[in-house]
């Protein structure tokens, strides 16, 4: 038995050895205290290097928020679509034309006045023809063969007008269908010569349009076409 031991035993209490974690507890109060001292030595030695060293304001800035209320949304009605205008395209034999067709000169001296048809009437330029009912349609036809309805047009020319120099204008109504083609005309304004009229509904058959559209859809449409006799 050990020195140790037999004290232990002459007081009349075996007392058990310390274990690891009851010395740890019994020195923590010393630890701490000496960190403690370290701690505050550390930063007096700290402001006394640095006495200058301030610490910055980390506030937090906060914004007010409001809130609005929206009006209610209004719905605003798509425009009203444009109604289209009947095309007027021009036809005119004094347009160019193919060289072998010609015309004669004409003079005062070799036309004497009185072989010159008659003036027009004086209801010439009113409607010969009903108005036809407009048909709408979002795209125009366009004539396809110009240079062919003018060569046509010289060929219709009524040959003791043209020889006097006597022309006209005559504005026709055409009914084109949805391939293009013209399948009825009628006199809107008269020339005043009955002659001129007629050649101009043969010229207006023989014109050819691309058809008219309606919403993406072909649709047979009526239009107005002017076409003019005139020798320059």
């Amino acid at each position: 038995m050990t020195p140790e031991e037999h004290r232990r035993t002459v007081r009349g209490v075996v007392e058990e050895p310390k274990s690891a974690n009851e010395r740890f507890k019994e020195g923590f109060s010393a630890v701490v205290a000496g960190g403690l001292i370290a701690a505050t030595l550390a930063h007096l030695a700290l402001f006394e290097l640095f006495p200058e060293m301030r610490a910055a304001d980390v506030g937090a800035v906060s914004r007010a928020t409001r809130t609005i209320e929206l009006p209610p949304q209004v719905e605003v009605p798509p425009p009203p679509e444009a109604v289209a205008r009947p095309a007027t395209p021009k036809v005119s034999a004094a347009a160019d034309i193919s060289e072998d067709v010609t015309i004669s000169k004409t003079s005062f001296e070799a036309n004497p006045s009185d072989h010159l048809p008659p003036p027009p009437k004086a209801t010439a330029q009113s409607s010969a023809e009903k108005r036809p009912e407009f048909i709408p349609y979002d795209v125009a036809p366009e004539l396809k063969n110009p240079r062919e309805v003018q060569k046509y047009l010289m060929e219709t020319y009524p040959p003791e007008l043209r020889a006097n120099a006597v022309g006209g204008r005559v504005v026709l109504w055409l009914y084109i269908d949805r391939r293009g083609q013209v399948q009825e005309t009628r006199v809107q304004v008269s020339s005043g010569y009955e002659a001129l009229d007629r050649a101009a509904h043969r010229v207006g058959r023989r014109m050819e349009f691309t058809p008219a559209m309606n919403r993406d859809k072909r649709t047979p449409v009526w239009v107005q076409q002017g076409i003019e006799f005139e020798v320059k």
